[in-house]
């Protein structure tokens, strides 16, 4: 028996106070989202511009996809032709992302849909089941540190895999539509049947975090453009991992619990909103660069390079940034470790 999905029944729920004060904070912000894409649209575009790297970078990574920092900037600036198998998925992910970015409106949430954005993810690559579904039985493998595994949960067998996608797709675009329960709940929902169906022989992974993207910037949550969500997820990796996890059991009876991952996935965003306003929101255009670099400086914990301070600073330049970095290493508030690519700063503890 093939589970059924009707997320019209979604309706029947009620959520624990954790989960509607992220949904309240998420749109407290999504609320002042507007402000800055009308007043900032310069510093925007430079932080779009890095979150496309780091996204497609982390989202790879996760995977573990991966190539050199000068080539991943090469790839994604379209200055570079993949040489590597690991190259060629990520500038598929550089596409798809792309698309996404700039055709939101436009891609609707359809199986035929999700099927071309798998075809196009993995365009470069000489895999042959690009936008198709999985035709073998896979399955979701847990490693134990002495290096024996386990099978944590077995996803839907081929046969069932297609009727199933464009059911929980139907179901979304239905439940969407009928206002059942507030987007921000919705998608992580979404993601979590997407996982567990896992309809594909390779980039479940990549796809639902390019879906995830989609779904949000329909719902108006715009915060990936600017802020990379795949690189959080990448940065709580094992949590990510625990969290689906758990939202698995029980899952082909249909009584999981996908509390958990909710509360993960909207952490996330909030965490996304709140870095986008602490880039922007306090960047009066008053201040010197010199003063707006300190103030990251004292906002970064530990050692920290020019590059993570220029991400940190959209409202000024490269050599602005270094202006600020010699003036500040230069009155002893900054030390300086290594040197030439290797150059990295930590604030002074001795400093008065």
């Amino acid at each position: 028996m093939v589970r059924e999905f009707d997320y019209r029944k979604l309706r029947e729920s009620s959520w624990d106070a954790e989960v509607l004060s992220f949904v309240a904070q998420i749109r407290e912000h999504k609320g002042r989202q507007d402000l800055y894409l009308r007043q900032k649209p310069v510093e925007l575009q430079r932080l779009v511009e890095v979150a496309k790297i780091q996204s497609t970078d982390s989202s790879n990574r996760i995977e573990g996809i991966g190539t050199s920092n000068a080539r991943m900037r090469q790839l994604l600036e379209d200055r570079a032709t993949p040489r590597t198998r690991d190259e060629q998925e990520i500038v598929g992910y550089r596409d798809v992302l792309k698309r996404i970015h700039e055709s939101y409106e436009h891609i609707p949430l359809k199986g035929s849909v999700i099927l071309q954005l798998h075809r196009d993810l993995l365009a470069y690559t000489d895999k042959t089941f690009g936008g198709k579904f999985k035709n073998t039985q896979n399955y979701i493998n847990e490693t134990h540190a002495d290096g024996t595994s386990f099978t944590r949960f077995t996803p839907l067998e081929p046969f069932e895999t297609p009727e199933a996608v464009e059911a929980i797709c139907t179901s979304y675009r239905e439940a969407l539509a009928r206002h059942v329960v507030d987007p921000l709940i919705l998608i992580p929902i979404f993601i979590c049947d997407f996982l567990c169906i896992h309809p594909f022989n390779d980039g479940n992974g990549r796809m639902s975090r390019l879906v995830t993207l989609l779904l949000l910037y329909q719902s108006g949550f715009m915060v990936g453009k600017y802020i990379s969500i795949e690189q959080k997820i990448e940065r709580t990796k094992e949590t990510y991992y625990d969290v689906l996890g758990k939202i698995s059991n029980g899952w082909h009876e249909g009584g999981n619990d996908y509390t958990s991952f909710i509360k993960y996935l909207l952490g996330i965003v909030l965490s996304c909103y709140r870095d986008l306003e602490e880039r922007l929101g306090s960047m009066d255009r008053k201040s010197t660069p010199y003063e707006i670099v300190r103030k990251a400086v004292d906002n970064t914990l530990g050692m920290f390079t020019k590059a993570q301070i220029l991400q940190l600073c959209p409202s000024i330049g490269s050599s602005s940034v270094e202006a600020a970095l010699k003036r500040l290493k230069d009155e002893g508030y900054i030390l300086r470790q290594g040197s030439g690519r290797n150059t990295a700063y930590v604030r002074n503890p001795d400093y008065v």
